[in-house]
């Protein structure tokens, strides 16, 4: 999948993919449709960063959801 292209179909799979790298419980609360193409970038830097990541901390974790909280639009 080419994620240099912004499209809707990008985002839901960056989304979903962080959701699942984290292996978050209420993973509900964070859907791919709350979040609009004007954050596209900032999305695809995260998801880089964090599939990078070979494990996590509670702080990692954390501070990710929060990032992923704030780039919220709904």
């Amino acid at each position: 999948m080419d994620l240099t292209t912004h499209n809707h179909e990008n985002l839901s799979f960056m989304i979903e993919g962080l959701k699942k790298k984290l292996q978050l419980v209420n993973s509900g609360l964070i859907q791919p449709e709350d979040y609009e193409l004007s954050k596209y970038d900032d999305i695809k830097e995260l998801y880089d960063m964090v599939m990078k990541m070979p494990s996590f901390s509670i702080r990692d974790m954390e501070g990710i959801v929060e990032e992923l909280a704030s780039l919220k639009t709904k």
